[in-house]
């Protein structure tokens, strides 16, 4: 049955933590709690669709969280199939340990990896403490071309950064740089496991902007995603670029403001399915009950 039906969720108080299903949203110039009226389901009609593919972070706690959100990335891949899964980090709690791979991965994402979907990883502060987030590099199903990599799909072309505090940001940087600048793509996507814009706990980071957004805006980058804030929120596009937060993946939640900048914001479980298509990329917040609490476009230019 497709998700068609419009939804009315009434979602007020704080987040729950570690509450199955608990929390509460905030667009942009409203104040909570306010009804939240669920966009309808993706477009059924393909002919201008580009790829589609979903994206989770935060989301290796091995619990019913995750276990639910898996189960609904699988049911809307079932709908509106897709081959593609982004994974923005802290893979594995507490440590990254991959000894415990079948329970934060393996078992919560069965039915995806089952059907073919292939998972493209980055290392989240917590997947270093062990190994220093080696193990993880080498496990075939993390798809992982290196600490940092490029890879390209249907004229989309993503770049998967690693940003711990002990990366080497002189020559990572400098490889993005070459790598963007030879980009031929119509489609740039950048991920990593830190915010670059947020209004969770940790905030926007200045370091990050002044690392990245430069390089965003000179070679049109058009989405940045991450998670390491344990809530979802999608901003306004900040010098044409869209950030996206979907640390909502199974991990306990935390509260999440408004800035200026953001467009949508949600204290939920959840992940995120994003649809490129010929004239625009449609981003979608689904909870971890398969209901699409947020939809989002941004305009390409064609």
């Amino acid at each position: 049955m497709a998700l068609n039906r419009r939804q009315f969720l009434m979602l007020a108080g704080a987040a729950g933590l570690g509450t199955v299903g608990a929390g509460y949203g905030l667009r942009r110039g409203a104040e909570p709690p306010e009804p939240i009226v669920a966009s309808p389901s993706p477009v059924a009609n393909d002919a201008d669709l580009v790829l589609r593919f979903a994206v989770t972070a935060d989301g290796g706690a091995a619990d019913a969280n995750q276990r639910l959100v898996g189960q609904a990335m699988a049911d809307w891949q079932r709908r509106y199939p897709y081959d593609l899964v982004l994974m923005a980090g802290d893979n594995i709690y507490n440590s990254g340990e991959l000894s415990k791979i079948k329970e934060a991965f393996e078992t919560p994402y069965a039915e995806l990896l089952k059907r073919g979907v292939k998972f493209r990883a980055v290392l989240g502060n917590h997947d270093i403490r062990t190994d220093h987030g080696d193990r993880q590099v080498e496990y075939p199903a993390f798809n992982m071309g290196g600490r940092y990599y490029t890879f390209s799909q249907a004229n989309c072309q993503f770049f998967a950064l690693e940003t711990n505090v002990d990366v080497d940001w002189k020559a990572q940087l400098a490889w993005l740089e070459r790598e963007l600048a030879a980009s031929k793509a119509a489609v740039k996507i950048v991920y990593g496991h830190h915010p670059v814009y947020a209004s969770g706990h940790y905030g926007t980071d200045q370091a990050m902007v002044a690392r990245l957004a430069p390089l965003f805006k000179k070679y049109g980058v058009q989405l940045y995603i991450n998670g390491h804030e344990h809530h979802y929120e999608r901003t306004q596009p900040i010098d044409g670029t869209t950030y996206l937060i979907t640390g909502n993946g199974g991990a306990h939640l935390r509260p999440v403001g408004k800035s200026p900048f953001t467009e949508f914001a949600i204290s939920r479980h959840g992940f995120s399915l994003i649809e490129v298509r010929q004239t625009k990329i449609v981003i979608q917040g689904i909870d971890l009950n398969g209901k699409e609490v947020d939809r989002g476009e941004v305009a390409l230019t064609v």
